[in-house]
């Protein structure tokens, strides 16, 4: 079973951290909004595993280096993702190779993260092969735009199937000594294709389940139909009432239960 990383907004953060492996850091929050800032000091303090990003997803482009730079080293995290640039396998393969090559990258506390980028499933497993050598981890997104030429109900299904078969095809040569993160998930059941078959993915991060329990939104015994749009790091100053976090407790463990 992977280990679980779930964005949750200040207010129930330390709660989201009692049912959770590590938690997932959005560089761009530590230089806006001071409580989130002191709360992932502290996991850090604690010993907690933490995984600082750069906020592509969030932003449309990885946050600007000088202070990514800056946050890695006052935070030290357990991990961080080297920047790269959505779908473009040769700017993010040039990004990781400068920064391994550079010795005020390189020297950097913390283990890198490596995205593979892509406009076809053919570019993402080039992309493996060349920054192999330059990182501690590999991450793979949940929502390649290839990911749409695929069968599925809609453009969630299709996200989720997509990186199913990518996966699949992956396990038959992938080394089992390169751990995997999986960034995102489009629905919460995807974990259901796998059940322990891929021993190589190491971890996942993910809002779903608390996205979902803060819109009051249960999940099913078969997941979800379709996904919450709303981005967690929208809502993270948000007031959350005792019906919300019992909702969203309910699906960080309904979540656990389809990936385990």
């Amino acid at each position: 079973m992977p280990k679980f990383f779930h964005e949750a907004p200040n207010k129930i953060f330390k709660e989201v951290q009692s049912v959770t492996d590590g938690d997932y850091c959005l560089v761009h929050l530590m230089d806006q909004n001071p409580t989130y800032r002191n709360l992932f000091l502290d996991a850090v303090a604690a010993g907690r595993e933490v995984i600082l990003d750069n906020s592509i997803f969030e932003l449309g482009e990885a946050y600007d280096q000088d202070r990514y730079m800056y946050w890695i080293r006052t935070l030290k995290p357990t991990w961080y993702i080297i920047p790269d640039v959505l779908e473009d396998k040769n700017r993010t393969v040039e990004n990781v190779r400068r920064w391994y090559s550079n010795p005020v990258t390189r020297d950097l506390p913390g283990k890198k993260i490596g995205v593979l980028q892509g406009k076809t499933e053919r570019e993402v497993i080039q992309a493996y092969s060349e920054i192999f050598p330059f990182v501690d981890m590999i991450a793979i997104s949940f929502d390649y735009s290839f990911f749409e030429n695929g069968a599925g109900e809609n453009q969630e299904d299709k996200w989720m199937r997509g990186r199913q078969r990518l996966l699949h095809n992956m396990n038959s040569w992938v080394p089992h000594s390169m751990p995997v993160h999986l960034l995102g998930t489009a629905l919460p059941q995807e974990g259901l294709f796998y059940k322990d078959l891929y021993p190589w993915i190491y971890s996942i991060d993910t809002s779903n389940p608390v996205v979902a329990g803060v819109m009051e939104r249960r999940y099913s015994v078969a997941g979800l139909d379709n996904k919450n749009r709303h981005k967690l790091a929208d809502q993270i100053d948000d007031e959350i009432t005792a019906e919300q976090w019992f909702a969203v407790k309910y699906n960080i463990e309904r979540f656990k239960g389809f990936w385990q």
